[in-house]
């Protein structure tokens, strides 16, 4: 795989154990890396990651003291309707030898008591959109067991470091719409009775191929709103990207601590 070569090329051949994949306005991550950043442009089957808030670069190197490889944003379905976009990088990260993969997001919330500027560990999904990155796939492996496709280990650990960073880490259950455009009141309604307690945009094709690969997951998403129809708030991915860095402070946070206990 070019990518692949190009990678250890320019960041070493030491593997990447815990990869990471962020959100609208969670870029910044990358930034407090130590290592190598790589244009997607440099990497043959990486996307494009056209979304105003992205940072399209991967950064691999150490943080608090594990080796790392930082997405620093990603393509979505929304943008030429393919729900497979992120495989070539995941299968990449694969590849390099990473073993468990954390997705980050921006969201909206549907409870009062997660409003934004808070975070929400994710403990399940809704597939709303019904698409699948696996479509097309041919072999017996797409018939992913979805059953505790957040991984309940990682989610401990996770809640654990939250816990000594004194922030508030609620679980919930995350529902994918395929956007661009955000959902009506009436959408949101119908996903609160089908028990979801945020929305956004992407995260659960990666979760998808990431199961796939073999890839142990979590996912925290970054409530930048209240969901339609359930505040006065206008909207719009200005106000997400506005709201993003609030929350995102938390998760780094949060995040650190969960590297530096390995």
């Amino acid at each position: 795989m070019q990518a692949v070569d190009i990678i250890r090329q320019r960041a070493g051949p030491e593997p990447s154990t815990s990869p990471t994949a962020t959100g609208s306005g969670l870029g910044h991550l990358a930034d407090a890396v130590d290592g190598v950043a790589i244009d997607y442009a440099d990497l043959p089957g990486f996307p494009h990651a056209g979304v105003s808030g992205h940072n399209p670069r991967l950064t691999v190197g150490s943080l608090e003291g594990t080796r790392v490889a930082v997405l620093g944003g990603r393509a979505h379905y929304y943008e030429k309707g393919d729900a497979a976009v992120m495989r070539p990088a995941l299968e990449a990260l694969t590849a390099l030898g990473a073993r468990r993969l954390i997705l980050t997001n921006a969201a909206g919330s549907f409870r009062p008591e997660v409003p934004p500027g808070d975070i929400m560990l994710i403990a399940d999904h809704l597939n709303y959109s019904g698409l699948n990155p696996l479509i097309g796939e041919p072999s017996d492996a797409r018939f992913v067991n979805m059953t505790g496709a957040y991984d309940p280990e990682m989610r401990r650990e996770l809640a654990a470091a939250a816990l000594a960073e004194g922030v508030a880490l609620p679980e919930g259950v995350y529902a994918w719409y395929s956007g661009p455009s955000f959902e009506t009141p009436a959408e949101i309604r119908a996903l609160k009775l089908l028990g979801a307690d945020a929305v956004g945009m992407s995260t659960v094709p990666e979760v998808i191929l990431a199961r796939f690969l073999g890839l142990r997951v979590a996912a925290i998403s970054t409530i930048t709103n209240m969901a339609a129809g359930m505040s006065a708030e206008v909207l719009s991915h200005e106000h997400t990207k506005a709201m993003a860095p609030v929350g995102a402070a938390k998760l780094e946070r949060v995040l650190r601590r969960y590297l530096a206990a390995g």
